[in-house]
């Protein structure tokens, strides 16, 4: 890095899908004149934990319900975010519960912080929940250890291999409660870089995700080193899911969703304090800070 470079450091979680989006940037594809790029890959419970106890990455992917813990530090940017189009985190099991069962199981979930954890609090407030590793729920809902789990990631495309029952999409449901989609995680930035950087680096992550997009095969190929034992065509199913067009942009309706998942936390005693949501913009004379 030169002298006048500034250093951005970027967390993002170790998968396939966030490596597609990040492409452009850590392949170099993309660059900024005087910002330097360096990634930080951790799983993303362990990032939305470290985000509020002062670990201050400059762009780090969180959860949205990890959200309204570190506004005061973060906006959201807006481009990055994984959203489910009427699919999202679900609840498996061995055996074929009813909704009004499951309610009164102890289910494994993948982090406190995670929006699986809050949509699913949404649901059954009084749920009862044990935190596991999100890629040690099914090995544990298999073995016995769990009577259901809520599975993130790729999970969600290779649950029924296993012979596990789907028995809530948190997505569809959300989908059917609100007729919206399901926002389930974002990129936030941190504040205190100012509006001309933030500007700079909001580009440079919709840049990265679009040179994803126009060099799918490429990007594939890159993200398939973080794909956890999913062949091609799946880590391309995985991928499509939640990098596409709404990564680019939330829209309007994405936006909406946002504060209405958020609202509704706080409304249902999971999440304590009101969202102020602030989002930034690659129009530095619109990042208000």
């Amino acid at each position: 890095m030169s002298a006048t470079e500034q250093e951005i450091k970027i967390a993002h979680s170790p998968d396939s899908d966030d490596a597609f989006m990040f492409y452009g940037l850590a392949t170099n594809k993309v660059r900024v004149p005087g910002l330097k790029f360096t990634h930080v890959l951790c799983d993303i419970e362990t990032l939305n934990q470290k985000a509020i106890n002062e670990t201050f990455y400059d762009v780090t992917a969180i959860s949205f319900h990890a959200y309204p813990y570190i506004q005061d530090r973060y906006a959201l940017m807006p481009s990055g975010g994984s959203v489910g189009e009427g699919y999202g985190p679900m609840i498996v099991s061995t055996k074929p519960y009813t909704l009004d069962e499951v309610k009164k199981l102890k289910i494994a979930i993948p982090g406190e912080l995670t929006t699986a954890a809050l949509s699913l609090r949404i649901f059954c407030p009084e749920v009862q929940t044990e935190i596991v590793e999100f890629d040690k729920i099914i090995p544990a809902v298999l073995d016995g250890k769990y009577e259901a789990g809520l599975i993130i990631h790729e999970g969600q495309i290779t649950y029924d291999r296993n012979g596990l029952h789907r028995i809530l999409d948190m997505g569809k449901w959300w989908r059917e409660l609100t007729g919206l989609p399901l926002p389930l995680g974002a990129n936030a930035i941190k504040k205190s870089l100012g509006p001309e950087v933030i500007a700079k680096v909001c580009k440079a992550l919709k840049d990265s995700i679009q040179h994803a997009l126009d060099n799918r095969e490429q990007a594939l190929e890159y993200a398939m080193q973080f794909a956890r034992d999913l062949d091609t065509r799946d880590a391309d199913k995985f991928v499509g899911m939640y990098v596409n067009e709404r990564t680019l942009d939330y829209g309007d309706d994405g936006r909406v969703a946002v504060a209405k998942l958020l609202q509704m936390g706080h409304e249902k005693g999971v999440i304590p304090n009101v969202a102020n949501i602030q989002w930034v913009s690659e129009n530095a004379a619109e990042n208000k800070l």
